[in-house]
């Protein structure tokens, strides 16, 4: 009752005192920091303003005809029908102004959807609710996650400055180079959309969209999805971090070293508890959102592991499961998103984890075994 009674409160105080209960919000576009971003904030100034002059002309004329013949001062209406000259200008001053407006726009919309001659290609595809970034011809891939605490989004802590923002892994360009995107989904559809960038574009399951931009200034800057994509859409932040080109080629050395280091731990031999310690920390990024970090799952959509059937079985059901997921459900293919190691990490930690204590273990060389089987 207490707490119906303070958001009542806060609902009465909203609707008395409006003033006082505004966001931070501000009334025109950003320019950028991309020329596509300026060149989208330069075309809505052109044609806000058109519209401005198209307002006091329209209304101006209107205003004075009111007042210039009102009725108190004698004026008699005129009576007049299908006037030629009236009809050509109402026709072609419109047609005029369109073309006027549609010239900058034209040009503005060619230079938007010109992805040639690149730099740097990197395919985009959403999941629910992540990102993947591939750097094709780099030979190296990963997937972006929220990294707000879970405390902060329960309201058990107070919100970071960029809530909701953050991400683990963010995407990495070099500033001055062009770079294009090609976008696409995994499950259902996304957006992926950078403000900062004038760039927002939809990623589709079986279509590949693209998009391009060439950042000038360093710095982090950040979007999310806008497409509404499922319970935690409002979880699925895009963060690019652009750096000067020699950082960058740094950063592409680090992470083709790290991928080769990634495949070579499916030869390695793992103990128990190279696995469960591995494995916790995959299974808070990849799996935790959904069966909670207890395994407690949130029924009926996701079910619990701590004592099911699938943690505690036989475990090629349970391999078959995580690598290849469940039509119909919720249970995505995690196959195509993580690799052996992880894999073979997880599906060992929540056998072993919340008290389901199987005892046994699966190694990444079985899952690279059981994926080239099937």
């Amino acid at each position: 009752m207490r707490v119906h009674a303070q958001r009542a409160g806060a609902l009465l105080g909203g609707l008395s005192f409006p003033a006082l209960s505004l966001a931070d919000w501000t009334v025109n576009m950003t320019p950028g920091v991309t020329g596509t971003s300026n060149d989208i904030f330069d075309l809505h100034m052109t044609i806000f303003w058109i519209c401005v002059a198209i307002g006091v002309v329209v209304f101006g004329i209107m205003f004075w005809s009111i007042f210039a013949h009102r009725k108190s001062q004698g004026a008699k209406p005129a009576n007049f029908h299908e006037n030629t000259l009236v009809e050509v200008l109402w026709t072609t001053i419109p047609l005029v102004i369109l073309v006027i407006m549609a010239i900058p726009a034209t040009t503005t919309l060619i230079d938007m959807y010109d992805t040639t001659e690149s730099d740097i290609d990197i395919k985009v595809t959403g999941y629910q609710w992540k990102w993947q970034y591939e750097y094709i011809n780099e030979d190296f891939g990963y997937f972006s996650n929220l990294s707000t605490p879970s405390d902060q989004i329960r309201n058990r802590q107070a919100k970071g400055e960029n809530y909701l923002l953050e991400v683990d892994n963010p995407m990495v360009i070099p500033v001055g180079k062009k770079v294009r995107f090609l976008l696409t989904a995994n499950d259902v559809i996304h957006s992926w959309w950078v403000p900062d960038f004038g760039v927002k574009k939809d990623a589709i399951p079986g279509f590949i969209n693209e998009a391009w931009t060439r950042v000038d200034e360093p710095g982090t800057y950040r979007g999310q999805c806008t497409e509404l994509c499922g319970k935690d859409h409002g979880f699925m932040p895009v963060v690019v971090k652009a750096v000067p080109e020699e950082e960058y080629n740094s950063w592409v050395a680090e992470q083709r070293a790290a991928a080769e280091k990634e495949r070579e731990l499916t030869q390695k031999d793992w103990t128990m508890e190279e696995l469960m310690e591995r494995g916790e920390q995959a299974y808070a990024t990849a799996c935790a959102a959904c069966h909670q970090a207890d395994g407690s799952g949130a029924p009926p959509a996701f079910p619990a592991l701590k004592g099911s059937a699938i943690a505690v079985g036989d475990i090629t059901d349970h391999i078959d499961i995580v690598v290849n997921g469940k039509p119909g459900t919720a249970m995505q293919a995690f196959g195509g998103q993580l690799n052996e190691a992880d894999l073979a990490a997880i599906i060992t930690y929540e056998r072993n984890a919340w008290g389901n204590n199987v005892g046994d273990m699966v190694a990444p060389k079985e899952i690279f075994d059981y994926k080239n089987e099937q």
